[in-house]
């Protein structure tokens, strides 16, 4: 997918499969399937998909906390896998995880949790000097020099993400991946976090890969959405096209199921019958012909290509290629 903005980060053709050996009694679970990618600086990519896509697994793999099967992962250019300078290049990503509570370490302060990335890479100086930084990164987050003699426990879920976030922004990254940050958030707090992650991105110069399943949230945060199923792409375009209209069948039932922003307004439901396919089942043709009211004799031989069919809309689906 080419771009006149050099990507800041670029995932290309990435595949991560688990029980692949050959001691493996069943097949091998296809997480991710040939996924490519490319965020621009300064963006925010939205990736969305059902439960069970390989959304997390694609944004674990970006992050380096998961080494792809197959495929490559470049970072402005450069190859992350195996460089020889792969741990200052990750220091430039970082990784805000679903669940704010579980993620923090229940037995350190919060100044501790928030100092331990610059021991290890040994920044900020002396003790002083790190704890300085700490209080900055606070108050930059919203919260109050005492938090950092706080315990996770004694902090909201709300507080807990924030921290979560000063950890990611400690060593000064240009691209976070963001997991679900506030599926396990409150309705009312999931607005001040999603306003704080959009204040820090213009004031930090960051770029973000956003993952939910939320399809308002990632209205909200994104440029441009990405729709996986079953491990792949199946629709990529702006957020405002892919919103007004979606193309593949899968992106269209989401969308459907979106609110309509008036009581006046209607908005024909899509319903989605049967579930999302096991990934380790070997299905030929295209992977969501079992749940599509379009799908026809193509769909269950031929494999769709994930083609541009606008200008920056990429769709994989048969519907649009038929003469």
């Amino acid at each position: 997918m080419p771009s006149s903005v050099e990507p800041i980060m670029e995932l290309i053709d990435i595949r991560k499969q688990y029980g692949s050996g050959v001691l493996s009694r069943k097949h091998a679970v296809r997480a991710v399937d040939g996924i490519s990618l490319t965020i621009k600086p300064g963006e925010t990519l939205g990736l969305v998909g059902e439960s069970g896509c390989g959304k997390s697994t694609v944004g674990q793999i970006a992050a380096r906390l998961l080494e792809p099967s197959d495929g490559n992962l470049h970072y402005k250019g450069q190859t992350l896998a195996g460089h020889k300078g792969a741990k200052r290049l990750r220091q430039q990503i970082q990784y805000v995880f679903q669940d704010p509570y579980t993620s923090l370490n229940p037995s350190h302060t919060i100044g501790k949790t928030l100092e331990q990335p610059l021991i290890i890479n040994r920044l900020g100086g002396d003790s002083k000097g790190r704890k300085r930084l700490v209080k900055e990164m606070l108050s930059k987050i919203g919260l109050d020099d005492w938090h950092a003699d706080s315990y996770p426990h004694q902090l909201s879920g709300g507080q807990r993400q924030r921290v979560g976030i000063a950890r990611a922004l400690m060593l000064n990254p240009e691209f976070i991946v963001l997991d679900e940050p506030v599926s396990a958030l409150d309705v009312s707090v999931q607005a001040q976090i999603l306003n704080l992650l959009k204040e820090l991105q213009q004031e930090l110069s960051l770029t973000y890969l956003f993952i939910s399943h939320d399809l308002n949230v990632v209205h909200y945060m994104s440029d441009r959405v990405a729709v996986m199923y079953l491990g792949q792409i199946v629709e990529l375009a702006d957020v405002q096209q892919l919103y007004e209209r979606p193309l593949h069948p899968y992106t269209q039932a989401l969308v459907s199921a979106i609110p309509a922003e008036s009581r006046h307004t209607k908005r024909e439901r899509i319903v989605l019958h049967g579930e999302l396919p096991s990934a380790s089942e070997r299905m030929s043709g295209c992977a969501f012909r079992t749940r599509c009211h379009h799908a026809h004799e193509r769909c269950a031989a031929e494999q769709p290509s994930l083609a541009e069919l606008e200008p920056g809309h990429w769709v994989r689906c048969h519907l649009h290629s038929l003469a």
